[in-house]
């Protein structure tokens, strides 16, 4: 087949990753013809495509495919998408993230291309915008989604986020959770030395980790004021925050100003390829963010062998089972929060079961040959039926 991907912007990302990944599958398992369309990687998370991660995947970076709103800029990437799918001639045109999506979702199906299909990482719409831009955003994916032939949902809690907001009837959605590399990921113990020597950790201390950037409803907050009384009853419990943002110096004056600085790392940006590392140096996950599709980093940290805590939003309860592979926490419960970040610092056999419960149940599901396999038959059915 000949697959055309469009994605807003190739920041270092869960939903970047995975679309790398389902593209350079299609070209090495099945031999497909496969063009990633994308704009500028603006921002401060990185670029995922640098240092040759792309292999041998074309790509055609579209200058005016932007992430904000602008008429302009808008107006000349429909044009170049247009270009860009006219010259690719594709059987299928696979969209990702709010604006890679609709502008994608809109040529593809004016050009009448077999099948036009779009994955939901995370809804463009919450409850923390505005209601006039959440009805706003709401309208725009129900336009958007009503020329598109079939959505994948990377977690059940988007489907039903979709279709209770009528964007779209159930029907149309399949869920196929985000695939990864999982092998570096079970073999991350391994490097478990190696990732507590650089961030200065000794044996004794307990480490939680949280890799998230530092931006507004992540938690980070949240996380440092559940912290206040763990390490008030445990002192050797420390805390590795991976990732970076513009809540740096903030939430460094928060810690200061709470008297945690010891207790908290800043790990900063770090590549992909070293995730892995960073995971094995950890003895548990912290999930806190207000809203999320499904965080790669709890599938990876259970692939791992780690015990994850999550807030409970979007499809964080399909793999943090509270008892089985984690702790499910109300959202923005900050005193839940510390008590469940408590018991799993406290508790060394009960974070060994529950993390080899979660490497035992979510290795397979979330392998990135199991993603694939399961998107291209949704091309195959479609492709059918158009």
């Amino acid at each position: 087949m000949r697959i055309a991907h469009v994605i807003t912007r190739m920041i270092i990302g869960g939903a970047q990753e995975n679309t790398l990944l389902n593209c350079l599958d299609l070209i090495r398992e099945y031999d497909d013809d496969v063009l990633l369309l994308t704009g500028p990687a603006l921002g401060p998370e990185g670029d995922l495509l640098s240092q040759g991660r792309a292999g041998e995947l074309p790509v055609k970076v579209l200058p005016s495919l932007r992430r904000d709103i602008h008429p302009k800029w808008d107006w000349l990437a429909n044009r170049e998408i247009g270009a860009a799918l006219k010259d690719f001639n594709p059987d299928v045109v696979h969209t990702h993230s709010a604006k890679g999506g609709l502008l994608g979702r809109k040529v593809a199906w004016e050009m009448k291309v077999p099948a036009v299909i779009h994955t939901i990482h995370g809804a463009p719409f919450h409850p923390y915008q505005s209601s006039l831009a959440r009805e706003f955003f709401r309208r725009c994916e129900r336009w958007a989604c009503a020329r598109c032939h079939h959505l994948i949902s990377v977690a059940d809690a988007m489907t039903d986020l979709m279709v209770e907001a009528g964007v779209a009837p159930p029907e149309k959605f399949t869920t196929i959770y985000s695939g990864m590399d999982v092998e570096p990921f079970t073999r991350a113990k391994e490097h478990r030395a190696e990732g507590r020597k650089k961030y200065g950790f000794e044996d004794e201390h307990v480490v939680i980790g949280k890799i998230a950037r530092l931006f507004h409803l992540k938690g980070h907050q949240d996380l440092i004021k559940a912290a206040v009384p763990v390490v008030k009853s445990q002192p050797n419990v420390r805390f590795l925050l991976v990732g970076d943002g513009i809540l740096r110096s903030s939430l460094t004056q928060q810690l200061e100003e709470l008297g945690l600085s010891e207790h908290f790392v800043f790990a900063g940006l770090v590549p992909p390829s070293e995730v892995p590392m960073l995971i094995g140096g950890m003895d548990a996950l912290v999930h806190a963010s207000y809203r999320e599709g499904l965080a790669r980093a709890l599938p990876q940290a259970l692939i791992a062998g780690l015990p994850v805590i999550s807030y409970d939003v979007d499809g964080a309860r399909e793999v943090t089972i509270t008892g089985e592979t984690g702790i499910l926490v109300p959202a923005q419960d900050v005193g839940k929060l510390s008590q469940a970040l408590g018991k799993l610092a406290s508790d060394s056999a009960l974070r060994q079961h529950l993390g080899s419960e979660g490497q035992r149940r979510f290795t397979t599901q979330f392998d990135h040959r199991t993603m694939t396999a399961r998107v291209r038959e949704v091309y195959l059915e479609q492709i059918a039926k158009n």
